[in-house]
């Protein structure tokens, strides 16, 4: 999966340490800008616009003659801040307190008796969440008209382009108030970064907000003993690189064009991402139906392959090896087209157990027909004997592979050795939890397993690889499914009839070849996109 988070992360990074956009030398330096922003101030202290308090513990960064950083406070104090400073910034920038940028605050609080049904909405930082990941809000919080005046009159509502950003919970989301926006907030859970002043695009401090550099100043210097928050006064000390007002335009035009191309990959991955599942899923089922490489008619018929089976099947039986099943059958197409089974002296109709059609060389059947198959050791805490060996569980086994970094050990006899031991070439196969799912055991090293994995062991060569691609397109069509109340699991009896077809073994191993290069080739795609 192409991981669009991390390059949407490093855009932002990129942007706010000057790297996205080239410098333009005749832009007015950031310093300037700053030096603007605090006679802006004075002027609003004066006219009453802004308290004498807003202003006091503003600073000023700049850089010594020793090429390091200090920051000066309003007593004319200075504080040597190299150890805060992270990278260096081009020329024109500068390094400031988000203070200096914006009017930290929050709203007055709305008691719970003031909330109406209907009116102006109110909203919470899960609101302003939604609101910043442009998700539809569905608000049912509302402060009366009357209300809302009074608030705007005495306390200020949020205007067009300050930021609205959660101080509890998610915190650190941004939304840029826009032009016609009506709403009111909650107190501390939404700070308000009020932007009165010229000169500070909104959409860039934005992206600065969001960037990797400050979301990280944002979740290491939280408070709260339950929840975390950003108080006002952390807030107004985020380190903040500042580039001149043209440049912070500049930068947000290339960052949306930038974010709009990820999105765009991101979309074109998903549909290549869906084509290529859709693809695979073809290729199985044409495999499995017999279209996927032609027929050769040099080969041995499966008819012929099923005999073989059967009379390896009866010199097991004679030396003991394994008892008779009473429901061998025999699957068989009528005069009438029509498929019929044959299990001892009874024929029975199941042409709606057949789910296609199949070449004339191959033939279906029961899948106990061609495999032994037997379930592991079922634990047992008062089993005392054996010696203790590793063992293998449904989470161990995935689709067409094994997660072995974590074993499991029990007591086995070593009559249970022989009985359920996996050898290199098994087939595994789940019965509960993801049912179906299988693996080929492909491991040098023998292995016991637990008695929720299936082991099956062909009678004579067959391409068990075949078998466990029958299996994967069984699953995703829907022949596979679970057996019992409550727990589902795929059964001993439900795998020893599960219906499946016996190609000739020449094709079988044509079949898996071409999968297997097919496959790979898609699965090369993906990659390549990632």
């Amino acid at each position: 999966m192409i991981n669009t988070k991390a390059l949407r992360e490093k855009v932002l990074d990129l942007a706010i340490r000057g790297k996205l956009v080239p410098q333009d030398p005749n832009d007015e330096p950031a310093s300037v800008l700053l030096k603007k922003i605090r006679e802006q101030k004075k002027q609003m202290v004066k006219e009453g616009k802004l308290k004498a308090k807003d202003i006091k513990k503003d600073t000023v960064i700049f850089k010594g003659d020793d090429n390091l950083h200090y920051e000066q406070f309003a007593d004319g104090t200075v504080k040597c801040i190299e150890d805060e400073i992270p990278f260096e910034v081009p020329d024109g920038w500068a390094w400031c307190r988000l203070r200096n940028l914006f009017l930290v605050g929050s709203a007055k609080r709305v008691l719970k008796s003031e909330w109406k049904s209907n009116g102006i909405p109110f909203y919470r930082a899960r609101e302003i969440v939604k609101l910043a990941n442009d998700d539809y809000v569905n608000n049912d919080l509302f402060i009366s008209e009357e209300h809302y005046r009074n608030l705007k009159e005495t306390y200020g509502v949020p205007a067009a382009g300050d930021l609205m950003v959660t101080g509890v919970g998610t915190i650190g989301k941004v939304y840029v108030v826009k032009e016609g926006d009506t709403f009111y907030y909650k107190d501390a859970s939404v700070l308000c970064f009020e932007n009165k002043y010229s000169g500070i695009v909104s959409e860039y401090a934005k992206l600065m907000i969001d960037s990797p550099f400050l979301q990280s100043q944002i979740h290491t210097k939280t408070y709260g003993n339950t929840v975390d928050t950003i108080t006002i006064t952390t807030a107004k000390e985020y380190l903040c690189a500042l580039p001149p007002a043209a440049e912070q335009q500049r930068i947000v035009d290339s960052v949306n064009n930038t974010i709009s191309l990820i999105d765009s990959l991101e979309s074109n991955y998903q549909d290549i991402s869906a084509m290529t599942i859709i693809l695979k899923s073809k290729v199985l089922d044409l495999a499995i139906r017999g279209k996927l490489v032609p027929q050769d008619q040099n080969d041995e018929p499966a008819s012929i392959l099923l005999e073989r089976i059967r009379a390896e099947k009866e010199e097991l039986i004679k030396a003991g090896k394994i008892k008779r099943d009473k429901k061998e059958s025999v699957i068989f197409k009528g005069d009438d087209n029509s498929y019929y089974e044959k299990v001892g002296k009874n024929t029975n109709y199941i042409n709606e157990q057949i789910p296609f059609e199949l070449p004339a060389s191959w033939c279906w059947c029961r899948l106990g027909n061609i495999f032994s198959h037997n379930t592991g050791k079922a634990l047992n805490s008062s089993n005392t004997e054996g010696r203790l060996l590793t063992y293998i569980t449904t989470s161990n086994l995935y689709w067409d592979r094994f997660e072995l970094e974590t074993l499991k050990e029990m007591l086995f006899t070593d009559s249970e050795i022989e009985k359920y031991t996996v050898k290199k070439g098994d087939l595994l196969v789940c019965e509960g939890g993801d049912i179906g799912r299988s693996a080929i055991w492909c491991y040098d090293d023998e292995m016991r397993i637990q008695n929720h994995i299936h082991r099956l062991r062909p009678y004579v060569n067959l391409s068990n690889r075949f078998y466990y691609y029958v299996l994967w397109l069984w699953k995703q069509i829907g022949l596979i499914g679970g057996q019992g109340i409550g727990l589902q699991g795929f059964s001993s009896k439900a795998i020893h009839n599960l219906i499946i077809p016996l190609p000739p073994l020449n094709e079988q191993n044509r079949i898996t070849h071409m999968i297997d290069e097919l496959l790979g080739f898609l699965d090369t795609i993906e990659q390549h996109l990632s």
